[in-house]
């Protein structure tokens, strides 16, 4: 047996008890288990995570929220507030804020459903804690310490997103930040690395699928994989979905629109009710060959 404690290009040994001993695992065996409104992370359970990219209105949210979770989902995902990466926005393109968290909290009461939403500021934290049952650290927020320590100390439930350009040990790091206030439900969920090749001219990213078992080696955290941002074409969402369970994700988080080809941001990627549906059956099929399940059937 290769006695390898840590991949060694992105993190040491020394790392692990130096820079993240929170973070690290203290045995082989150490893997954190916890419940959010009663969904158990890190056990045989994996957690779907789905809905649109973007808050676009009460109506659209109510009813994705409905069709998601007959469909078996668990948590319903959707931003009201949402970075781009340039400053401009589209007619079509419009943060909803305010009126996205009341409307995710509409959507909450009528389906039943638990809810996922990006926090951008400190000064929004109490206003999405109202709505949130797991508040997201975006991508591009995943170096923000002050955000993630202040977001921490409100006991929420926190999945950091990789950002498209940090190693496994930046991730842990940020993940530390988090853990030392005091909160122990850290999510850590893969959304896709810059490459050189990703295989289409509309993708921006690659899948990094090989960081999953990468940072189970390392770390006792779940590690969820958001296979829709990372491909930005919805033909291989539902491939990657499939193959990130194989390579061990404890939760999927999935774009979900009612309209795809309409949705208000990246009508690429999202896919539609009816191809949610067989791919949560799809899902749990290989979620079971490893050891795991998805749906309660």
């Amino acid at each position: 047996m290769i006695q390898n404690k840590a991949p060694g290009k992105d993190v040491s040994a020394e790392d692990m008890i130096e820079k993240f001993p929170l973070a690290a695992k203290k045995n082989n065996a150490h893997y954190s288990k916890f419940e959010v409104s009663g969904v158990p992370f890190g056990d045989s359970l994996i957690p779907i995570m789905a809905g649109p990219n973007m808050v676009e209105s009460e109506e659209l949210i109510v009813e994705t929220a409905i069709n998601v979770k007959k469909a078996g989902a668990h948590f319903l995902r959707g931003g009201a507030f949402k970075p781009l990466s340039f400053p401009y926005r589209s007619e079509k393109y419009t943060e909803t804020r305010e009126d996205g968290i009341k409307w995710l909290g509409v959507a909450k009461e009528e389906s039943g459903i638990g809810i996922i939403t990006e926090v951008m500021e400190e000064k929004y934290l109490d206003l999405v804690c109202e709505v949130a049952d797991i508040l997201q650290i975006g991508s591009r927020n995943m170096q923000n310490y002050p955000l993630i320590s202040a977001a921490a100390k409100t006991k929420k439930p926190l999945m950091i997103k990789r950002h498209f350009g940090a190693s496994l040990r930046d991730w842990l790091g940020a993940a530390e930040y988090a853990l030392y206030e005091g909160n122990k439900k850290i999510i850590l969920c893969e959304r896709g690395v810059s490459a050189p090749h990703t295989h289409r001219d509309s993708s921006r990213f690659l899948l990094d699928l090989q960081v999953v078992p990468a940072a189970k080696e390392i770390t006792h955290l779940p590690i969820a994989v958001d296979p829709s941002h990372a491909t930005f074409w919805r033909p291989w969402v539902a491939p990657m979905s499939l193959s990130s369970i194989a390579a061990g994700a404890d939760s999927i988080m999935l774009e979900v629109h009612p309209d795809p080809e309409n949705s208000a941001v990246d009508p690429l990627q999202p896919i539609d009710f009816t191809s949610f549906s067989e791919l949560m059956l799809r899902m749990d099929k290989v979620a079971r060959i490893v050891g795991k399940q998805i749906l309660d059937v």
